[in-house]
């Protein structure tokens, strides 16, 4: 008989996340002060790294008229990887990772739905004050001058233009978010799966995921909200498009995160339906609910 450790790879995946899981949830009940602090640290994270994304791009910009525009966009993408080495290792709590955790803990049904439900809530609200205060201290500065905030103001048209373009703008905004989180939780798999010991090798995963969505140009819910707050703030914006923008890549990274990645293992990593049938082979693939 196969050695459940093949056939259910994933069971330290799902028991990790379960415990994750749990302190999430006594976190956003008795600590949800402390939780949402958490939070707006994350926000603020993405915030600085955004801000410097853009900062690498204007740079390379600058330089020999444009030319070299494909090397900032390399090295911009690799800075803003760091973000989410940050944001693991600080403890902080962002959104599309939460989204993936949640899942799994809603498939095996360890935690009430409405406590699910308040962890993303309080999360992405947490995210939305972080990054709201990057972008006071942005206005009050002269850090979005100049090329570094013509830059931004291209993404936000771009970001904006999907809204403009009718249904086939917005599909493709919706498979930007799928691949966005898809990539970002592809990296916390790797990273809560037991396989990867070294520091370094989790850092580089990190940064690895980010990389390709920064590059290949998907579309991420909490840095799009910072980016709309320091350019709304600067010089106003379409509060409608950018509503409607938000809104279609929270769906989007949801599905790539919470849906293709932790569902699809939380399904393929439950062993007590095969427990079942061979109650020979006693070792559980998680707590049961």
């Amino acid at each position: 008989m196969s050695d459940q450790s093949q056939l259910f790879p994933g069971k330290h995946f799902i028991s990790t996340v379960l415990g994750v899981l749990g302190t999430k949830t006594t976190m956003s009940g008795g600590l949800a002060r402390v939780f949402l602090m958490r939070s707006a640290m994350a926000g603020a994270i993405i915030g600085v790294m955004y801000l410097t994304y853009f900062a690498v791009l204007a740079a390379f910009d600058d330089i020999a008229n444009g030319e070299l525009d494909g090397v900032g966009h390399i090295v911009a993408a690799l800075a803003f990887g760091f973000a989410l080495v940050f944001i693991y290792y600080s403890k902080s709590e962002l959104l599309t990772s939460n989204m993936m955790i949640v899942t799994v803990g809603a498939y095996y049904r360890t935690t009430a739905w409405w406590r699910l439900l308040r962890i993303l809530v309080l999360c992405y609200a947490g995210n939305i004050v972080g990054g709201l205060f990057i972008a006071v201290l942005v206005m009050f500065s002269t850090l979005a001058d100049g090329n570094v905030g013509e830059q931004m103001n291209l993404a936000v048209d771009h970001k904006l233009a999907y809204l403009t373009a009718g249904a086939s703008g917005w599909s493709d905004l919706f498979v930007r978010a799928i691949l966005c989180n898809f990539m970002i939780n592809l990296a916390m798999l790797l990273v809560y799966n037991g396989l990867i010991k070294d520091d370094l090798a989790k850092m580089g995963v990190m940064i690895a995921s980010v990389f390709v969505f920064g590059f290949v140009g998907f579309e991420h819910s909490v840095a799009n909200t910072v980016l709309f707050s320091i350019v709304g703030l600067q010089q106003g914006i379409d509060v409608g498009l950018a509503l409607g923008n938000l809104g279609i890549v929270l769906l989007g990274n949801y599905i790539g995160g919470g849906l293709l990645i932790g569902l699809y293992f939380a399904y393929a990593n439950d062993s007590r339906r095969y427990l079942k049938k061979h109650p020979d082979m006693t070792d559980q693939a998680v707590p049961e609910p």
